[in-house]
């Protein structure tokens, strides 16, 4: 998808209002039902490809990061979530932005290709940073972090297919390890208190 074509999606959610004064209110009904978390997360080290080449977990120690599983085309679930995240983020203390990094794992590597991925998330965020990979590591990732996800098709759609997915956002601290998941639509101000004490630092 071309970067116009990703800034009609993201004008038609600020006209549905959820860009709007980037406050996100209660999650939407959708036809896209958010899943609930598949198993246990453990967490762990991944590598997965970003526009700039393969990102390791483990590259990113020192710094919380949060990780978001969804794609690209989803209608309203992930613009809600992500423009949450971007709230927190402006909300932070510059050193504390500094040490913060969100991953958004796309789980629909047919569509999101890691150039489109940077496209998008740029949009929301300079720190959050789009990643991809082969379906079978995408699962293993998933697995790892209890994201759930499932391709239905909509054949009366343009786009052909939806992902029902997962909409919750892991926690890892500066220590590589998962520490808290956050619910689908957490307002910034829990997210910001989630990443200040994965940092360790005072409000």
């Amino acid at each position: 998808m071309k970067r116009s074509s990703i800034a009609i999606l993201l004008a038609a959610a600020v006209s549905a209002g959820i860009l709007s004064c980037l406050e996100p209110g209660p999650a939407s009904e959708s036809s896209q039902a958010p899943l609930e978390l598949a198993t246990p997360p453990t967490g762990g080290d991944f590598t997965l490809d970003s526009a700039a080449g393969p990102v390791r977990l483990s590259d990113l120690r020192g710094q919380a990061v949060l990780i978001y599983f969804g794609y690209t085309a989803c209608p309203d679930i992930c613009p809600t979530n992500l423009v949450s995240i971007a709230k927190a983020l402006r909300s932070l203390h510059p050193a504390e932005l500094d040490r913060t990094r969100v991953l958004f794992v796309s789980v629909d590597p047919e569509r999101d290709d890691p150039e489109h991925l940077a496209r998008y998330v740029a949009y929301f965020h300079p720190n959050v940073l789009g990643l991809t990979g082969t379906p079978e590591q995408l699962a293993q990732v998933a697995k790892r972090y209890g994201a759930a996800y499932q391709r239905v098709e909509d054949t009366g759609s343009a786009m052909g297919y939806l992902i029902d997915h997962s909409a919750f956002t892991a926690v890892v601290d500066p220590n590589g390890r998962l520490v808290q998941t956050l619910g689908h639509a957490s307002p910034p101000e829990t997210i910001r208190a989630a990443i200040r004490t994965a940092l360790g630092t005072e409000p």
